[in-house]
């Protein structure tokens, strides 16, 4: 029997970029959006002491193609993490369920395929006015966001690889 005294040993990322390796993968379509997610990723690396002149910024032509380009990016070993970000907004059609869908799906087998965080900063929305609040508005910047779940997955990867760290 355990004593309640006993604590857990606890592993967590700092938020620090320090150091850290960064691309970041930017869909042009909807780039009215994307810069402003751009512009948010961009400041968090900078706030969090990261060098954003050593960032690697990627541009493709929609939300779909950010999937292939960060597995390409991760399987470089360059890099710490790989952000992805990119604007998919309802319309009168199916065609932002299959979007929407696909991209999320594709994003996310990267990170688990390469062991390289792949972060999933696509804004999904139902009106424009949704997607802007996301993108710096009223809802702060996804984009910020995004990139301080990579400054912080790089961080834990990091510790976790590190046979002195644990």
């Amino acid at each position: 029997m355990s004593s309640s005294t006993e604590q857990p040993r606890v592993i967590e990322g700092d938020l620090s970029a320090a150091g850290a390796s960064f691309a970041i993968v930017v869909s042009r379509f909807n780039s009215v959006l994307t810069e402003r997610l751009l512009e948010g990723s961009l400041d968090a690396i900078r706030r969090t002491g990261g060098d954003v002149s050593s960032t690697d910024v990627v541009r493709v032509p929609g939300s779909l193609e950010l999937a292939v380009v960060a597995k390409t990016l991760a399987e470089t070993g360059r890099y710490d993490a790989v952000i992805c970000l990119g604007a998919v907004i309802r319309g009168e059609t199916d065609h932002y369920d299959h979007v929407a869908g696909q991209t999320a799906a594709s994003i996310g087998g990267v990170g688990a395929a390469t062991g390289v965080p792949t972060i999933f900063g696509v804004l999904t929305c139902d009106t424009l006015e949704q997607a802007i609040n996301r993108a710096g508005a009223k809802s702060g910047n996804n984009g910020f966001s995004a990139a301080m779940t990579a400054i912080e997955m790089a961080s834990v990867l990091r510790k976790l690889r590190d046979p002195n760290g644990l």
